[in-house]
């Protein structure tokens, strides 16, 4: 008689009762299920690190294709850039304040409805009541795009100009920017207020007669290297934005001291 679960050859596996060989069925599938399981677990795990590693290798250093900045050091202050100087000349088609033959002339590049040219004329107007005859401002045109007012403001410009009446349209359109009324019928108004013909007017604003003329002056200002408004140039040299009197002071002296 021998014990239960004893391994002589006799008693062995094949030799087994079924209810044992059952479980031994069992036991194996649940162990060769679970090996896979194992398997799958850890190569899907070893996949995901791959995968998170090349997306942080993908966007290392960029945010939606544009390059960012690591540099973590202090900036150092930037040169002073050599003011740009071209050769503009005045034209017979431009509007000009002042003395025709001063020796030095302001050429300024301006949008109707930018709030830096509004801030820039009492500056402008400074400059005239200090230098008298000695300089002349001539204005011209460069309406930016994002600005939906700017080119209509212009070209109303342009329409009282006709009539002689520029500079009274350029005032009147800056007290409109600044008290935020510029609009079509703003400037209709305003050929009332200036005492100009108003069909004429009228007629020549909604035509877009003068379009062509506002669009030459702003090809031939981004030519010589107008990149915004307002941009003066003092016989020729750059002064960029809504500077302060001196800054224009200093250009104007140095050009009458030639």
């Amino acid at each position: 008689m021998k014990e239960e679960g004893s391994s002589s050859p006799e008693n062995g596996i094949f030799n087994a009762s079924p209810k044992a060989t059952f479980f031994m069925g069992l036991m194996t599938g649940i162990a060769v299920v679970s090996i896979i399981g194992l398997s799958l677990t850890f190569s899907m795990l070893r996949d995901g690190k791959s995968l998170t590693a090349s997306k942080n290798s993908n966007t290392s250093g960029t945010v939606a294709g544009a390059q960012v900045n690591t540099n973590t050091a202090a900036p150092t202050a930037a040169p002073n850039p050599t003011p740009t100087v071209a050769d503009v000349e005045v034209k017979d088609t431009d509007h000009i304040r002042g003395n025709t033959d001063a020796k030095v002339k302001l050429i300024e590049y301006s949008d109707f409805e930018c709030p830096f040219c509004a801030r820039v004329q009492p500056t402008v107007k400074q400059v005239t009541d200090t230098y008298g005859d000695d300089v002349a401002v001539i204005y011209r045109h460069y309406p930016l795009s994002f600005h939906p007012q700017a080119q209509k403001a212009a070209e109303a410009s342009e329409c009282a100009a006709e009539q002689g009446k520029f500079w009274e349209m350029h005032d009147k359109l800056f007290e409109l920017n600044d008290a935020g009324q510029l609009s079509l019928a703003s400037f209709k108004s305003a050929a009332g207020e200036i005492g100009l013909k108003q069909s004429q007017f009228d007629d020549c604003l909604d035509t877009g007669k003068y379009a062509d003329k506002i669009a030459s002056d702003t090809a031939e200002g981004t030519q010589i290297g107008v990149q915004g408004t307002p941009a003066t140039f003092v016989n020729g040299t750059l002064v960029s934005g809504a500077v302060p009197f001196e800054q224009f002071a200093s250009v104007i002296d140095a050009e009458l001291a030639k």
